[in-house]
């Protein structure tokens, strides 16, 4: 050792080999990735990367053994991140007073969490009853639909991640059943030299249109959109870049559409709660027979009257001749990518909700995050939902008024 070295070591200036200390404060979260249990979902709501800037912030992460698994992330990646890895579910709910998960609780779960918890996932509204919000309240659980969550913009930014995702994954999927292998039609998607293009309809023009659209033109298809409000058709057209044939919902010239179509994509979502049906059976037996309908708002009750929720097990069903795709989680088809999507909204506002100093100071000091709130200790705050099953509801800015 040379006498700097010694004069270093003496004056503790000499590196030690010790691990980082990770800050910690009264604002630190405890985050639950629990493995999720329902409709074969794939994707998990954090990244290991996400988990490692929250734990490095201060907060801490349990994450239940294999929860990651059909994401491809490893145990090994989250446990190296900083995350607890649990053994169990019971230890992830037990632990952490804020459970971040993709679908809704079940009945199994709501054993476990407890009583006083947040929990953030989807809410999947048409696939409850009264009895999975009276549970709810009896566990005076603050809960958070995604689907509502909007940011600073008033965008939905989970919803326009997903729908970006099912968008561009559902000209894929009607590709696949149109071909023999799948006992379809047997014709290509899109178009060839002197063969006519396939015909694709498209219900909604939003942002799983939008990405659709762009992949069935790239294809070759014969694309023709249909909305309600003209001004989502005018901004639809803006954003594709391209002349596209777009018509308002009409029963004559969109009865005739789909009687021709060999695809049709149903993307018109909810504005009070369940999406509008548009498609009548009476219209689905003038379809070709084998033609593709894929209802991608089955998750707000679906745009087609023969349609019923699938899974990815059993993804299809035929009716009247037709071959009906009803998925409602298409994005988990493609689980890294959208695991990675929602890791990167999530991750910003649970930052911001750490520096705020908890869930509730974090709805208080921004309205657009309290939009997502649907229940919160014991009582409804969706106005909604309340009216919908009857049941007791309070504002939101009262209830947080009067703790503050």
């Amino acid at each position: 050792m040379t006498g700097f070295e010694e004069l270093a070591k003496q004056t503790a200036l000499y590196p030690k080999e010790s691990p980082l200390a990770v800050k910690t404060s009264r604002n630190s979260l405890s985050i639950g990735l629990p493995k999720e249990v329902s409709l074969q979902e794939s994707r998990i709501a954090l990244t290991p990367e996400a988990v490692s800037i929250l734990v490095r912030n201060g907060h801490n992460l349990i994450v239940e053994k294999g929860a990651g698994e059909k994401a491809k992330f490893s145990d090994n990646e989250y446990s190296e991140a900083g995350a607890q890895i649990a053994q169990s579910p019971q230890e992830v709910y037990n632990e952490a007073n804020l459970i971040l998960k993709v679908e809704p609780l079940v009945e199994s779960e709501f054993a476990y969490v407890k009583s006083g918890s947040t929990v953030i996932s989807a809410l999947n509204l048409p696939s409850h009853d009264r009895a999975y919000f009276e549970k709810i309240n009896s566990k005076q659980l603050t809960t958070f639909g995604y689907e509502y969550i909007e940011d600073q913009a008033e965008n939905m930014p989970i919803i326009r991640s997903m729908s970006e995702i099912a968008g561009s994954a559902v000209m894929l999927i009607a590709g696949e059943y149109l071909s023999n292998a799948a006992n379809g039609r047997g014709i290509i998607l899109g178009g060839i030299t002197g063969v006519p293009p396939t015909k694709v309809v498209m219900l909604g023009a939003g942002t799983v249109t939008e990405y659709a659209v762009r992949t069935a033109l790239g294809m070759g298809a014969d694309v023709k959109v249909f909305d309600k409000h003209l001004y989502k058709l005018q901004r639809l057209k803006y954003s594709v870049g391209q002349h596209i044939y777009t018509s308002i919902i009409d029963s004559d010239t969109l009865a005739e559409a789909i009687q021709r179509a060999d695809v049709v994509i149903g993307a018109m979502r909810a504005e009070d709660g369940l999406s509008p049906i548009v498609v009548t059976e009476e219209m689905v037996g003038r379809m070709k027979p084998d033609s593709i309908i894929i209802d991608v708002s089955i998750d707000q009750g679906g745009n087609f009257e023969t349609s019923r929720m699938t899974t990815h097990k059993q993804p299809t069903f035929k009716h009247q001749g037709v071959i009906h795709y009803c998925v409602p989680n298409i994005a988990a088809r493609v689980a890294y990518t959208a695991s990675m999507a929602l890791s990167n909204i999530f991750l910003p506002f649970l930052l911001e909700t750490g520096t705020n100093g908890g869930i509730e100071q974090m709805m208080y000091a921004n309205r657009w995050f309290m939009k997502g709130v649907y229940a919160h200790k014991g009582t409804l705050t969706n106005a909604y939902i309340a009216r919908k099953f009857n049941m007791r509801f309070k504002d939101l800015d009262l209830l947080l008024a009067a703790r503050f």
